[in-house]
C-alpha cells in the first residue's frame, strides 16, 4: 500500500488538511497525519483541534512514497521554521520521491530551492516565495516529483492529483465519481 505523510502544525488550513487525508484514505493510500508541535492534539488556522495519528519523532519515513504539506497561516511559517521536516523534505525529494504543498505551505519548497525552475502553483500573494519558480495559476500544478495546489477550495482537485500520482488514473477517477466530482 501507498503511504502518504501529511503533516500538522499550529495555525494549519483544516480543509486542506483533512480533504486531503479523506481522499487519500479513499484511494487505498495510507495516510497519516504527523504533529510537529510535539502533541498530538494540534489547533488548525480557524480553532478546529485535530489529534494527529503519530508525533514527527515517532514516526517511521523511510517507506514514505509521498510528504505532505497543508497551507494554512501561521501553519505554513510554522511547518518552514521546523528544521526537522525541512530536512526530510530533501532527503525524500533526493531519493526521487513526490513532495506535495497547497496554498501557502509551498514558501517551503520556495525557500528550500526545490522550485527553482519548476512550474508551481500557490495561493495568491505567496509566488514570490516560491523562488524561481514559474507561477501558473492553475488549481493544481505537478513538475516532476513536486506537485502543489491554489488553495481550500481547490483541495479535491489537489488530493486527486496525488491519487492519480500513486495510484494511476483509474484509481482517481474512481474516487472523483464517488466524490460526485
Amino acid at each position: 500500500m501507498k503511504k502518504a505523510f501529511v503533516f500538522l502544525t499550529t495555525g494549519f488550513e483544516e480543509t486542506e488538511a483533512i480533504g486531503t487525508v479523506d481522499v487519500l484514505r479513499r484511494g487505498g493510500i495510507e495516510a497519516t497525519t504527523v504533529s510537529i508541535t510535539g502533541t498530538k492534539h494540534v489547533s488548525g488556522a480557524h480553532g478546529i483541534e485535530i489529534k494527529a495519528d503519530v508525533l514527527f519523532a515517532n514516526a517511521v519515513f523511510s517507506e514514505a512514497d509521498i510528504l505532505i504539506l497543508p497551507g494554512g497561516m501561521p501553519g505554513s511559517t510554522n511547518l518552514n521554521a521546523f528544521e526537522p521536516l525541512k530536512e526530510l523534505l530533501i532527503e525524500q525529494y533526493k531519493k526521487g520521491k513526490t513532495i506535495a504543498a497547497i496554498c501557502a505551505a509551498p514558501l517551503v519548497f520556495g525557500g528550500l530551492g526545490l522550485v527553482q525552475g519548476k512550474k508551481a502553483t500557490c495561493y495568491p500573494g505567496f509566488e514570490p516565495k516560491l523562488i524561481g519558480a514559474t507561477i501558473t495559476g492553475e488549481a493544481t500544478v505537478t513538475d516532476g516529483q513536486i506537485i502543489t495546489g491554489k488553495g481550500p477550495g481547490f483541495v479535491f482537485d489537489f488530493a486527486l492529483t496525488i491519487v492519480e500520482n500513486l495510484r494511476g488514473k483509474a484509481v482517481s477517477e474512481e474516487v472523483a465519481a464517488g466524490l460526485l466530482l
